[in-house]
């Protein structure tokens, strides 16, 4: 593929982003086998279609995706699950598990190196979003409360003074300024990649990224959960465990019902490359992980 031609499909993934719609009814892409098999068929048909007229056939129709009946949300949810282990995701994960784990051994000073990497990647994330012009797609996702860039400062801070840790800065080519480097390109230039990556990033954290929060807490933090993964109530008030968890339900299905809107807007090629980008976004989620255990207290 040439630079031209490359730019001219960054350009056009960016502008049918940026003209959020909630239309539905654009043309679905074929793939290349059926396109192939049009081709093929059209040149060689002596027999009419359903108008009558020699030398044409109706266009065969994509067989739905895994979870598109539903929206594109759950089409982006079971991509993800099928790249967990069946450890992790005992009805639908598909990868392989490692041949060596190594023991969960985090430590202060290495989850301290987590929480300051990870803000890098939220941080840039909820620039974006608040930067984003008003006709964009990007600005519907402002005040979701899923943000969690403050949050992480505050517990960056009381982590360093409760524990009398040194200030974590991170490198320019660690994982976290990697990771908001590459978020930073998408958004400019490929707007259905970098909501992959939000989609996963925010919601991978109100699941498994607790559960990774509540083992870390209760080896090294005395069994205090931090501010990163809690999601108070709309009031600020006092809330049970059950009402949080109806709270993060229903900050999730805002979300949810925000993508599959902007998403009714892509065309079949833009949804399969969003959808092709979650292992790039398992990738760099990984590394920031790794974080944990690499420093020693």
């Amino acid at each position: 593929m040439s630079a031209s031609m490359s730019m001219s499909m960054s350009s056009s993934r960016r502008s049918s982003f940026v003209r959020s719609s909630s239309s539905s009814s654009r043309r679905r892409g074929l793939s290349r086998s059926e396109r192939s098999w049009i081709s093929r068929s059209s040149t060689s048909s002596t027999t009419g279609s359903s108008t009558g007229e020699p030398g044409t056939l109706e266009e065969p129709k994509a067989r739905p995706r895994p979870g598109e009946k539903k929206g594109f949300v759950e089409e982006m949810r079971i991509v993800a699950m099928k790249l967990h282990t069946r450890e992790q995701a005992p009805k639908e994960g598909q990868a392989e598990m490692p041949k060596e784990r190594p023991k969960f051994a985090p430590t202060r000073d290495g989850y301290l190196a987590f929480l300051s990497e990870s803000k890098e990647v939220y941080d840039t994330m909820e620039t974006i979003m608040a930067n984003a012009d008003a006709d964009s797609a990007f600005a519907r996702f402002q005040g979701t409360g899923l943000e969690r860039g403050d949050v992480l400062a505050r517990d960056i801070d009381a982590m360093m003074s409760k524990y009398d840790l040194a200030e974590y800065e991170p490198s320019e080519d660690g994982p976290g300024r990697t990771y908001a480097k590459l978020l930073r390109e998408l958004a400019e230039k490929d707007p259905p990649a970098f909501i992959c990556h939000y989609y996963n990033v925010y919601f991978a954290h109100t699941a498994g990224g607790r559960m990774i929060g509540k083992m870390v807490s209760d080896k090294c933090l005395e069994g205090e959960t931090l501010a990163f993964y809690q999601y108070p109530a709309a009031d600020g008030g006092e809330q049970t465990d059950e009402e949080e968890k109806e709270r993060m339900k229903e900050l999730l299905g805002d979300v949810k019902a925000t993508i599959d809107d902007v998403a009714t807007g892509w065309t079949r090629d833009e949804k399969d490359h969003c959808l092709e980008e979650t292992s790039k976004s398992f990738e760099y989620s990984g590394k920031l992980l790794k974080c944990i255990m690499t420093t020693s207290s």
